[in-house]
């Protein structure tokens, strides 16, 4: 994969170089309680760059790291689509970098992957998330009732969002 030039930030490809600044942000309480994560975040992130079904980019606002972005495909033809997911440091929250950077990969997996179809699934109770991602053109599909587990062992809903290809926010 190539460098992607957001409008602000740069997509590029993780390498083990990274491992330690994005496990720094993953570490952040903020990003932890939703991304989780075992005692050895670092050894987790060193793995989620080997997993050959998911695309890890290292999010960089100049020249500094501030997250990870990450895709995945379906590639059945009869349910073709892929999926994103994203985390960035909580310092550069609520400045657009998050909007920037999905409505980036988007682009590239509409124009260039010939994706006619995304999908997210940030927590149901993720108000910025939500924002950040509906900006971009994501719409709820609906809730995914305790979808997933959190911190405390409990059940938490998610919603499931998805964008088709004519209606991204360019």
């Amino acid at each position: 994969m190539t460098v992607l030039q957001g409008a602000t930030v740069v997509l590029r490809p993780a390498v083990p170089e990274d491992v330690p600044a994005l496990a720094a942000i993953r570490a952040t309480p903020e990003v932890r309680a939703r991304w989780r994560g075992g005692d050895d975040l670092a050894a987790e992130i060193a793995a989620d760059l080997q997993d050959p079904d998911t695309r890890c980019l290292t999010v960089e606002d100049g020249r500094r790291i501030i997250g990870m972005i990450q895709w995945h495909a379906e590639e059945d033809p009869d349910y073709r689509h892929a999926g994103i997911d994203l985390f960035l440091d909580p310092a550069v929250h609520g400045r657009g970098l998050g909007t920037d950077a999905v409505r980036t990969l988007a682009c590239h997996l509409i124009d260039v992957h010939g994706h006619h179809r995304l999908t997210i699934d940030p927590a149901a109770d993720n108000a910025a998330a939500i924002r950040c991602y509906s900006k971009v053109g994501f719409r709820p599909v609906g809730i995914m009732r305790r979808y997933e587990r959190g911190l405390d062992g409990s059940w938490h809903d998610g919603l499931l969002m998805d964008l088709l290809a004519d209606e991204v926010v360019r």
